[in-house]
């Protein structure tokens, strides 16, 4: 098993982890929103995330597949520059990498979708290489 995310950029995320951030890298969209809405479940869910990020690494290696896109270069793209679609590009989409550079990542709800499913894009790319 190779490992398609990084501790250390996991870790860098948890710093604003009480906003879900890093909960999203590792592929938790439930907990990542619940994170969001409520603070890192008031902080205290954040705290805890302290000692799980190695273990949310491991399950985040067990479940996407590794390959030619790199995971934690696909969310540095999206998350400093999403709107502009530059992950997008990275990822071979030259057609929506377009389209989200002219719109502004379809007026930030294309961005919003990425965030949630960026995971599963990179995987799926993965897979198709290795196909």
């Amino acid at each position: 098993m190779n490992p398609t995310h990084s501790k250390t950029i996991g870790y860098l995320l948890w710093i604003f982890g009480f906003m879900g951030a890093h909960r999203f890298y590792f592929g938790r969209r439930i907990s990542g929103i619940i994170w969001l809405f409520t603070g890192g479940l008031f902080l205290v869910g954040w705290i805890v995330d302290l000692f799980l990020i190695p273990h949310l690494e491991r399950t985040a290696g067990q479940r996407f597949a590794s390959g030619r896109y790199d995971y934690s270069v696909a969310w540095i793209l999206q998350t400093f520059l999403g709107p502009l679609g530059i992950h997008r590009f990275y990822l071979g989409k030259i057609g929506t990498g377009i389209l989200w550079l002219l719109t502004g990542g379809l007026l930030g709800i294309g961005y919003i979708y990425d965030y949630l499913t960026l995971n599963q894009q990179v995987d799926e790319r993965n897979r198709e290489a290795t196909a």
